[in-house]
């Protein structure tokens, strides 16, 4: 049982995030989104940007799904779901709890990958004379 909530969050996240990224790709082709989705994001994300965004979120999404290159996969989801929250938080408040949610699998996978991040944590970082890394 225990083993199933990662497997559940990260096939959620990355339901959520190719829903996003999809409804957001209609919008960029002009079409009528098929989820509902706020008029001030569009506004906020226009051109390059919404491309970038959309496209980064339906990447991360496949690779969610198919469970590859998780740690790094959440690694690039992080500052996305920081802002997904912070955008429905203080700007428009409508999708709120969807924003909630992302941020909410964010935070329960990092804490089930765990173990792939300490070492992002260690005070300094050993450097090794054989392979002469730094100089």
């Amino acid at each position: 049982m225990k083993t199933r909530i990662p497997a559940f969050a990260r096939v959620l996240l990355g339901l959520i995030l190719l829903g996003a990224g999809l409804n957001g790709y209609l919008v960029i082709l002009g079409r009528p989104p098929f989820f509902p989705t706020s008029p001030a994001a569009m506004a906020l994300l226009q051109g390059y940007l919404l491309v970038l965004v959309k496209s980064t979120e339906v990447i991360c999404a496949l690779l969610l799904l198919t469970n590859r290159w998780v740690p790094l996969t959440l690694t690039i989801v992080a500052p996305i779901s920081v802002n997904i929250l912070a955008f429905h938080l203080f700007v428009d408040r409508d999708l709120l709890p969807l924003g909630l949610l992302v941020a909410g699998l964010v935070v329960l996978l990092f804490w089930s990958y765990r173990r792939y991040f300490l070492g992002l944590l260690a005070p300094s970082a050993p450097i090794s004379p054989e392979r002469n890394i730094v100089s």
